[in-house]
């Protein structure tokens, strides 16, 4: 539990030189022991994924970086692309040789093109060096390098295939699935979709080995985690954690001892109020992307899910019905609430439709979207029913 995070210890070029030196299977072979999950959130296993897009029939192949961190409270993953960049670019290129592609593309996020020429930088200075372009880091007839593309700003391209579309020139929205990105992604090819920070912690598996990875938090979530924390704490910051350690492990960490809540996974997790503290922030418990928002005793739980209700209607990319309509649904309701025009009614009315929400929108948006009404409903009964309406 420290704010010096494993990515400094590790040094540029360490883990791909060590994953090079392997062929492929082994490569494949060291992921599944690691037992590594995406940090990106959804928590798929990494070396299912490059498995499956190894084994996908295609001559062309694609290694996606989603650098577009735009979860609200969210800001690890800048982090690491202004100070840890290359283990990015090792875990990219590892993953290409596993996959056999020969084309990478790191999405970043619109507003941060200040990186921009910084990023572009580093992949000349790794193409001198002869970790990209032919015979990429000395394996004979491997061809592979990386551009990078800038974002438009759209909340919803951080799902794979919004993020997809995008990179072939169109509107970012979700498709239907099957066929998946691992057979059918970018260009109609096999494509791995990876976020930033689960490459990262690619090059550094193959740098200190799978079992040191695999040494480090719970049997069912295995390594450590950047967290970004912010909000109504003494310390915040981007630390790096053990998955399994629990909400109040953390908050003694950053200084938020006495919080009344904490927003674990950005806008789009869960309201986790202090009787529950003593949850876990893994996979099998509390999941997140990275984003824990710290609520103090004095902060309106109503305010809070105003905001994020704000934000949705914003983001939704307006595809299907239930996220569309859904949330413009439910922050009328919060509206209604604050003004004490909402009855219990039609607050149960709400939580039914957010419930339907969850489970009738295409993509991750609009079934995650209604999780901070609900929760707050669920926990902070008593700020909530003060303001119903007869």
């Amino acid at each position: 539990m420290s704010t010096e995070l494993t990515f400094s210890q590790v040094d540029p070029y360490a883990g791909l030189k060590a994953a090079a030196a392997g062929g492929r299977a082994d490569i494949l072979a060291t992921m599944k022991t690691a037992g590594m999950r995406g940090r990106g959130g959804a928590g798929f296993p990494v070396s299912v994924k490059w498995n499956l897009a190894a084994a996908a029939v295609g001559k062309k192949k694609f290694i996606v970086c989603n650098a577009d961190e735009g979860e609200p409270g969210t800001f690890k993953d800048r982090l690491i692309l202004s100070e840890h960049v290359d283990l990015v670019f090792d875990g990219m290129t590892i993953a290409a040789i596993a996959v056999g592609a020969s084309k990478g593309i790191l999405y970043l996020r619109g507003e941060y093109v200040y990186l921009l020429k910084d990023l572009d930088g580093v992949l000349a200075r790794r193409r001198d060096d002869g970790m990209l372009g032919a015979n990429a880091a000395g394996r004979e007839g491997f061809d592979f390098d990386i551009e990078i593309r800038l974002g438009s700003g759209a909340y919803v391209c951080g799902e794979e295939t919004a993020l997809i579309e995008s990179l072939e020139g169109n509107r970012g929205e979700p498709r239907n699935r099957p066929p998946f990105p691992v057979d059918t992604g970018y260009r109609g090819r096999p494509t791995v979709v990876n976020n930033v920070e689960t490459l990262a912690w690619a090059a550094c598996i193959f740098a200190k080995g799978a079992d040191w990875f695999k040494g480090i938090g719970t049997e069912n979530s295995v390594g450590p985690k950047l967290l970004s924390i912010s909000g109504d704490c003494a310390s915040p910051g981007v630390y790096e954690f053990p998955l399994g350690v629990t909400i109040s492990e953390m908050l003694a960490a950053v200084g938020g001892v006495g919080a009344k809540a904490v927003q674990i996974g950005g806008a789009s997790g869960q309201c986790v109020p202090a009787d529950q503290f003593d949850r876990r922030i893994a996979f099998e418990d509390v999941a997140t992307g990275g984003s824990v928002i710290v609520f103090g005793p004095d902060r309106d739980m109503l305010d809070v899910v105003d905001n994020f209700m704000e934000f949705f209607v914003e983001e939704s990319c307006g595809q299907c019905t239930p996220c569309r309509e859904g949330n413009e649904k439910l922050l009328e309701g919060v509206k209604m609430l604050a003004a004490g025009k909402c009855s219990m009614k039609y607050l149960k009315e709400l939580c039914s439709l957010g419930r339907t929400m969850q489970v009738a929108s295409k993509c991750g948006l609009g079934q995650s979207s209604p999780n901070a009404f609900l929760s707050v409903v669920e926990h902070f009964s008593d700020e909530i029913l003060g303001r119903t309406g007869a």
